[in-house]
């Protein structure tokens, strides 16, 4: 039995409860379903910024009644502190998922993303730290390494931020450790790297790049590739990110105040994306035959981003449990259900 496995047998015999910010968007709505299932009593807070109704119905439908009824559901905003410390009143665990994600976004409105990120974090933060609750475990982002050239990205190793949305995440790590240091209210901070799944939008403007050539491809649609298609990425599924921030949220005190890179250790580059998921969604249905435009490459982005998972592994027990291939698989299925 891995750890991971073991804490879910705890957590099924003893249930806690947990705020998960940001519950109905693509990560948030996952870690609902995985705690719901664990038995787990959750709030979830979100305004709608960026989640969906839709995430919380399919949660609904992928549970039982008894685990829905353990959700209480607050709408909510991060940039107001009352309806921070209202969300965190009792809470054991605190998942702080809820952010505006995106470099582009970031580059297009960086007030509104700070507004976000920064503010947003810090009366959570504070919020959590004023009610006591037993950890706090908080989305940072691999887009925190920056401009620093070395591969595979070591997570006391970085560079200079390349987007607004790099600086708030990396202002996030900086007020987790102030506050450790200034009040011992001990974080832990999770660099996703380029994460994917079911749910994970495939529209608008900031669309991630998965479920955007997913759709595309479903509805014959032009795929467009920023530069030569060899830019590079250590994608995550989705199941991964669950379990670590599981693993985090339960962790001992001796492992907190630390980041910990949330990925698979591997790179796929985008023209092996664009064939994966081309023929994961072909199966029988031959008649898919998109084919790549390519374009300029986008400000803000780097050439290449690869993890190196060691700390996760040796201080978490992280165990990632899905590569890109079997999680592109599930992806694609989830897709071609909902399309």
């Amino acid at each position: 039995m891995t750890k991971y496995e073991h804490i879910k047998a705890e957590l099924q015999e003893s249930p806690k409860t947990w705020l998960v910010t940001g519950v109905a968007g693509f990560i948030g709505s996952n870690l609902l379903e995985t705690l719901l299932k664990l038995n787990q009593n959750v709030i979830g807070l979100d305004n709608f910024a960026t989640g969906h109704q839709r995430n919380l119905d399919e949660v609904k439908e992928l549970v039982e009644i008894s685990q829905w009824n353990n959700f209480t559901f607050i709408e909510g905003d991060i940039r107001k502190y009352e309806d921070c410390l209202s969300a965190v009143k009792d809470v054991d665990y605190v998942l702080h998922q809820a952010a505006l994600g995106s470099v582009p976004r970031s580059i297009a409105d960086p007030v509104t993303t700070n507004a976000a990120n920064i503010s947003g974090f810090i009366n959570m933060l504070t919020a959590s730290k004023e009610e006591g609750v037993k950890s706090f475990t908080y989305a940072a982002s691999s887009s925190t390494y920056g401009d620093h050239p070395a591969l595979p990205k070591l997570e006391e190793n970085i560079g200079n931020p390349l987007s607004p949305y790099a600086v708030t995440k990396y202002v996030n790590e900086l007020y987790a450790g102030v506050y450790a240091r200034t009040y011992g209210f001990k974080t832990i901070g999770l660099r996703y790297f380029n994460v994917f799944g079911p749910r994970q939008d495939p529209n608008g403007a900031y669309a991630a790049v998965i479920p955007k050539w997913t759709a595309a491809m479903l509805n014959d649609e032009d795929i467009y590739i920023n530069g030569d298609g060899e830019t590079s990425r250590d994608f995550c599924y989705i199941e991964n990110v669950v379990q670590m921030n599981i693993l985090g949220a339960t962790a001992n005190d001796e492992v907190k105040d630390e980041v910990y890179n949330v990925a698979v250790g591997d790179r796929t580059s985008l023209n092996q994306l664009f064939n994966l998921i081309l023929t994961s969604l072909r199966g029988d249905k031959t008649k898919l035959t998109s084919k790549p435009i390519y374009r300029d490459f986008r400000v803000g982005d780097v050439q290449h981003s690869q993890a190196n998972i060691q700390k996760a592994v040796s201080y978490l027990n992280y165990k990632p449990e899905y590569d890109i291939k079997s999680g592109i698989h599930l992806t694609s299925k989830w897709y071609l259900m909902n399309k």
